[in-house]
């Protein structure tokens, strides 16, 4: 079976549907980072960002209890955010699966009676499992925040809060090199809400030009950046210009509204 996430960016890129959402970071579990990889393999557009508070539930088969199970399965980030709250109801075994509603789809389908699945209590009603534990997410502040993503970009605007979020790698690996590429945004007050280092997949490797006899690899980057700046500002515009000199390119991910609720 395909991985959701692909299906999803597919689906939009086919006009199956015309929007896509994907997590992309959690407060606990922090950055998701093949949904980052997906950014760039796909030509979709971010539209917006949106933080949500996340509650996990402990779902399993009718007539199980906790002391049945020996295993929990859900997607990676669900298993980190209850890591420690599993670890105290004994249950030690972890299977990582694409998503939270597919772990709870398998529990049922397959009717285990010692593996239980985290994931919401609509995918319990969804799926006809109990619930045996309630927001067992080990903080109580676990918020992710999803990124809208659709076919054509939307047109920015300056006359409320906007952010950009942009993608490049670096030419020359040269001392300073990145604190230079960075700097295009300090010199026009343009703020840095998040920097993300992901390989280089179509370049994985860069030669350092030192003075060993044998050449040394080290391995290449693509920086994932998020500005408090929108597209419709021509500072903005000139600073992406100035980054060109120093990326072999630059790509405009989305320039959407900042999220501004309460979470």
């Amino acid at each position: 079976m395909r991985a959701l996430r692909y299906c999803i960016s597919e689906a939009v890129e086919n006009c199956t549907v015309d929007r896509a959402v994907l997590p992309l970071e959690n407060t606990l579990g922090g950055s998701i980072h093949r949904n980052y990889d997906l950014l760039l393999r796909h030509e979709l557009h971010i539209v917006g960002d949106v933080r949500l508070a996340v509650r996990h539930c402990l779902l399993a088969n009718r007539g199980v209890k906790i002391g049945d199970l020996r295993s929990v399965m859900s997607h990676p980030q669900a298993l980190a955010q209850c890591e420690h709250t599993l670890t105290e109801l004994g249950i030690e075994q972890r299977q990582a699966v694409d998503d939270t509603a597919g772990a709870a789809k398998l529990v049922t389908e397959q009717m285990l009676q010692d593996t239980g699945a985290v994931a919401s209590s609509l995918a319990a009603e969804l799926y006809g499992l109990d619930i045996l534990a309630e927001n067992i997410q080990d903080e109580k502040e676990n918020v992710t925040r999803f990124m809208m993503l659709a076919r054509e970009p939307i047109v920015p605007q300056v006359d409320k809060p906007f952010k950009t979020s942009i993608v490049f790698p670096l030419e020359d690996w040269k001392p300073a090199q990145l604190l230079k590429a960075l700097a295009v945004f300090a010199l026009r007050d343009i703020n840095l809400t998040k920097i993300e280092s992901r390989p280089h997949k179509k370049r994985p490797f860069r030669v350092a030009d030192d003075t060993f006899s044998t050449p040394v690899k080290y391995f290449n980057y693509l920086f994932y950046v998020d500005l408090e700046a929108s597209m419709a500002d021509p500072k903005t515009r000139k600073a992406l210009g100035n980054l060109e000199e120093f990326a072999p390119f630059v790509r405009v991910l989305g320039s959407y509204p900042t999220d501004v609720s309460e979470v």
